[in-house]
């Protein structure tokens, strides 16, 4: 892909994820201008033909878009510290992981310096950016989005403005995220559940991808019970699955495999269960998560 707009584009952080996002920009004929803390990581780049800055203050005047790609909030700040007066004017776009009230601090940190403000979030693997389907969201000033869409778009093609307050992409990046870390889990429970069978992890691939399917096709049917608040249409019930925790304590007797991460999980099913939405859908547990128990 061959920008039409060609916009000088500074990337800032070189990680494996600020890498691949500065190769795009890059390969889309943007002049690209890079600066990371570890200067040699900038070496594969400038092959390619960016240009290695030396200086964090070099990279945010050189480009009128600023994109940076650390690993905190926090750390953008401490990197762009010593650039902070010249950001006036530029659009800075963070691409990194971070609480909805630390992207709330980078936007008046940001708005303080006079740079105008996009927060942002890559829901994929460095290997897929630039590609048609990879998702990329932002929040905060509109007319930054709108302005620098086109040469944003080339790090993915589905690439969505939330809205105009500064920590949308963040709360989403944490709401959806929520989600990796227990089906990753799930994932090795059931892989070490099958090795210890003597078989191949291998084997259940194909079918935990259509598991996941079968898990995709559901969340539109969730999201409206939680919407409406109407969960009395259970095709999977808050008492099945509280059924299915002996199953787990027999699965981890006959495997020896640990499944003392599922007992929080057991507790908030339970929970539910005596809150009286035991014959209604999983998706109340929502209500449960809503009003939590403190210690």
């Amino acid at each position: 892909m061959i920008a039409r707009n060609v916009t000088p584009v500074s990337v800032i952080g070189l990680g494996s994820m600020g890498s691949a996002l500065a190769e795009s920009f890059v390969r889309a004929g943007h002049p690209t201008h890079v600066w990371n803390r570890t200067a040699a990581k900038a070496a594969p780049l400038v092959a390619m033909g960016a240009r290695h800055v030396e200086a964090v203050e070099d990279a945010v005047t050189a480009a009128p878009l600023v994109v940076t790609c650390l690993t905190t909030f926090e750390d953008t700040r401490l990197a762009l510290s010593p650039a902070g007066a010249s950001l006036r004017g530029r659009a800075l776009v963070t691409l990194n992981s971070g609480s909805p009230a630390g992207a709330r601090e980078m936007a008046v940190w940001a708005l303080g310096q006079g740079a105008r403000f996009l927060a942002g979030a890559v829901k994929n693997v460095p290997s897929a950016v630039g590609a048609a389907d990879t998702l990329l969201y932002y929040s905060g000033d509109r007319a930054v989005f709108e302005e620098f869409e086109a040469v944003l778009r080339v790090l993915g093609g589905d690439t969505v403005h939330l809205g105009d307050e500064a920590d949308l992409a963040a709360l989403y990046e944490m709401a959806v995220g929520a989600m990796l870390l227990p089906a990753l889990v799930g994932f090795f429970q059931g892989a070490a559940a099958v090795q210890a069978r003597g078989r191949e992890v291998d084997t259940m691939v194909r079918f935990a991808g259509k598991w996941l399917d079968m898990i995709k096709s559901l969340l539109p049917i969730y999201a409206k019970e939680i919407d409406s608040g109407d969960y009395g249409d259970a095709a999977s019930s808050v008492n099945l699955f509280l059924a299915g925790e002996s199953h787990d304590e027999d699965l981890a007797k006959e495997t020896n495999v640990d499944t003392a991460w599922l007992a929080p999980l057991h507790g908030l099913v339970r929970r539910a269960a005596e809150a009286g939405y035991g014959d209604q859908s999983i998706s109340a547990l929502t209500e449960v998560l809503r009003n939590p128990v403190r210690p």
